[in-house]
């Protein structure tokens, strides 16, 4: 049951909820039961923490139990961004303005999800990611740290779309790889350690490590540089 709360202007808060040390709230905030926010985070006006998730009767996570969100220390969350019970934001993150991360997510330490983006339930992110503008990744996607991920890539999970539900298998993305503006990665594809994606490529196999792919359907054109791995 939120009620409201004097710590900010329009603040609601849930049962239980658990504020650290030295939080800035703005106004209109609203935070849900259980919801556990580290010390120093700052919340923007219009944010939203703790929803609860809303499945169809015939997803597979229906009935699944889903835990209280939990705060690291540092974190900013944006303005107007959704995050659910059940993730987990580790500290000095960023969640964007307008951004959206699903149940049973986790964001790695000091990675930033870029505005309006799109963090799917059951997705690994690790630390110092950088997710760009409207990029979406989806449920079931491993994304190791340090990968770069540009503005409007999108990752998918499902070849049946829909067809046969229960067999989703989101991409894998290795450590430091990266992914170019508008990208296209299809299900259960590996991008390897330190690879570089090119804007607009369709991914519909794996990429080895280093390796330079570009266009429809994603060929190796070339290696990364020496100069250009992390």
């Amino acid at each position: 049951m939120l009620r409201p709360s004097d710590l900010a202007p329009g603040l609601a808060l849930g049962a239980d909820v658990r504020l650290g040390s030295e939080v800035t709230i703005g106004a209109h905030v609203t935070i849900h039961d259980g919801t556990v926010v580290g010390d120093g985070c700052v919340i923007e006006d219009g944010a939203i923490l703790g929803k609860r998730p809303k499945l169809a009767r015939t997803s597979a996570a229906a009935g699944r139990e889903v835990g209280p969100l939990v705060i690291g220390d540092r974190v900013t969350l944006c303005a107007g961004c959704v995050v659910f019970a059940g993730a987990r934001i580790d500290d000095e993150a960023i969640v964007g303005d307008q951004s959206y991360v699903r149940e049973r997510a986790v964001v790695g330490r000091a990675t930033v999800v870029g505005r309006g983006s799109a963090i799917d339930n059951d997705v690994a992110i690790g630390a110092g990611v950088r997710i760009q503008t409207g990029v979406y990744v989806t449920a079931a996607t491993v994304v190791e740290d340090d990968v770069f991920l540009g503005p409007g890539a999108t990752t998918t999970n499902d070849d049946t779309m829909n067809r046969h539900p229960g067999t989703l298998r989101g991409p894998t993305l290795r450590r430091a790889c990266r992914i170019g503006g508008g990208a296209v990665l299809t299900p259960g594809v590996e991008v390897g350690e330190d690879a570089y994606v090119a804007a607009g490529a369709v991914v519909t196999r794996d990429v080895p490590a280093r390796a330079v792919v570009m266009g429809v359907p994603a060929r190796e054109v070339r290696e990364v540089p020496e100069a250009d791995l992390l």
